[in-house]
């Protein structure tokens, strides 16, 4: 994904927060390969390079919404950003991250088709992907350490959703997000 795509994406976010019209969603992925919608603020903007290098060494595409410098922005739209791109089906997975990871998981779960969770620790990362089949992860960079956010990221990359008795909570996860959408 080129900066004039990343752009566009942004721009996308903008206009639907605002309500103006999108253009056209971003191309897929290259075959064969996850796309990870990657979003940080300015707290979260060195560990999100980081991590940026550590997602694709996984074999996974990155697309990075931004931001781009230390400049203070505003968490919220970043992390709408991710969420947009995971919930509309344009990017496999997300991952936002802020000072403490909580206000980008509250936005995050305000989109449609989102499941965001918030990873402290290698099992709050694990568990919510096997028990909640969570979509967006979003993390506290003031809060937990490199070494830390790396391991964190690997595990909720690689750790498939459980099923079995999973499937029938998250289900009803699902029903309960349709409610309000109607």
């Amino acid at each position: 994904m080129n900066d004039s795509e990343i752009r566009q994406i942004v721009q996308n976010v903008v206009r639907n927060m605002t309500g103006a019209p999108q253009t056209d969603p971003p191309p897929a992925s290259p075959a064969g390969k996850r796309l990870v919608a990657l979003g940080a603020d300015h707290g979260g903007f060195e560990l999100k390079g980081i991590l940026k290098t550590e997602i694709e060494s996984l074999g996974f595409t990155v697309m990075d919404v931004g931001t781009n410098s230390k400049e203070p922005v505003d968490y919220p739209d970043f992390a709408h950003s991710v969420a947009q791109m995971v919930g509309t089906g344009r990017a496999w997975r997300g991952i936002m991250i802020d000072g403490a990871g909580i206000g980008s998981c509250i936005v995050a779960n305000k989109v449609p088709n989102v499941r965001a969770g918030m990873a402290y620790d290698v099992s709050s990362a694990s568990n919510s992907r096997e028990h909640n089949d969570t979509n967006v992860l979003t993390l506290g960079a003031g809060l937990i350490g490199v070494n830390l956010a790396k391991q964190i990221v690997k595990v909720w990359l690689t750790t498939d959703f459980g099923g079995d008795r999973h499937t029938k909570r998250v289900d009803k996860i699902k029903s309960v997000e349709k409610q309000y959408l109607k």
